[in-house]
């Protein structure tokens, strides 16, 4: 059973039920509504949806969400608990206070360490290294986020995250650099928008659901960004990647992995990355593109201009970007974690 109670990577839990269903198992997908728009139907497992019944389909991003989701949480959790599956694999801890207290798994357990210690709760050490030591099992997405769990005292086994492939029409003009997925301030827009001013005959195409103000960014940006907001449809990231030259990851320390750096090294698009978390590994293990200091501009542009202006470069960072999708298997990733199940139950 794969829990993902908040919703919070609909695309990787789809991707990651299919190919373990493909692989053999029996899998059921435990989640709630997603809030934003269209999701894949199941393929060859189920999904259900029973956790946050009012507040994922009644509230959006109002502020009542919050306390109505606090009280669907302990009722949900509880009924996912009775449940007697061979193992359960967590995917998030949507309230990790009220889970110190209610969430005691009575089967053998696998916690995915998506965020590593989520922003909100990131200096409650004492809190994850209770809640991490419940799981039999937890899985990072990178070597630096093994590194930074053994802190805590967490063995946590590496299983990268797969790309997502993906074949879009090229419509690309050698010269769009492209920042994807949802916006938030570590992403580090405002470095993204500096770094292309720097670069003569730029467009960077922003592409996502803005989940901070952009007041300050349109204005800095100026005529250098076109922008495509919202929740995007499937459709519409590919027309983005397929128009994209080089994607731009210049992200602050907060994830393990990113699914946008992923979707874009799963289209072909080279990607130029701060060395932040694990954001860098494939980019670096693949040459898939260029990775510099964190919060340095210069390097940044300097990075993507070399890309741009190179086709050797590019065309070599595009190859990268090809074996880092060959390798990066939704199947390798099932295999992985089917072996991961044997040894705890």
């Amino acid at each position: 059973m794969l829990a993902d109670p908040p919703a919070f990577t609909p695309a990787y839990d789809h991707a990651l039920a299919a190919a373990l269903a493909h692989a053999g198992a029996d899998v059921e997908l435990v989640t709630s509504h997603f809030r934003f728009g269209e999701i894949p139907g199941p393929t060859g497992y189920r999904r259900s949806e029973p956790f946050y019944p009012v507040s994922s389909r009644l509230f959006h991003r109002s502020r009542l969400r919050l306390p109505v989701k606090a009280a669907e949480h302990l009722p949900g959790t509880a009924a996912l608990l009775r449940r007697r599956p061979d193992v359960l694999h967590l995917q998030w801890l949507a309230a990790p206070e009220l889970d110190r207290f209610v969430l005691r798994p009575r089967v053998p357990t696998v916690f995915t360490a998506h965020d590593l210690l989520p922003r909100r709760t990131a200096r409650k050490r004492e809190l994850w290294r209770t809640l991490l030591a419940r799981f039999d099992r937890v899985v990072v997405h990178s070597d630096g986020g093994r590194e930074l769990l053994s802190s805590l005292g967490v063995d946590a086994t590496v299983i990268p995250h797969p790309v997502f492939p993906s074949d879009p029409p090229r419509a690309d003009d050698g010269r769009t650099l492209l920042c994807l997925g949802t916006i938030r301030p570590y992403k580090g827009l405002g470095d993204a928008i500096a770094a292309a001013k720097l670069i003569q005959g730029v467009r960077l195409l922003v592409a996502g659901d803005p989940l901070e103000p952009l007041n300050g960014y349109r204005a800095q940006a100026g005529d250098v960004a076109e922008w495509r907001l919202g929740y995007l449809p499937l459709h519409e990231v590919e027309r983005a990647l397929g128009e994209a030259t080089v994607a731009l990851f210049p992200y602050r320390p907060e994830l393990d992995q990113s699914g946008a750096l992923l979707q874009a090294l799963g289209a072909g698009v080279p990607a130029v990355a701060y060395d932040v978390a694990g954001i860098a590994e494939p980019v670096k293990r693949f040459r898939a593109g260029r990775v510099v200091a964190p919060g340095d501009v210069t390097a940044l542009a300097a990075a993507a201009r070399e890309l741009l202006e190179s086709p050797a470069a590019l065309e070599a960072a595009r190859a990268g970007a090809r074996r880092a999708r060959e390798s990066l298997t939704w199947d390798a990733a099932a295999a992985a974690h089917l072996e991961l199940y044997r040894q705890i139950v």
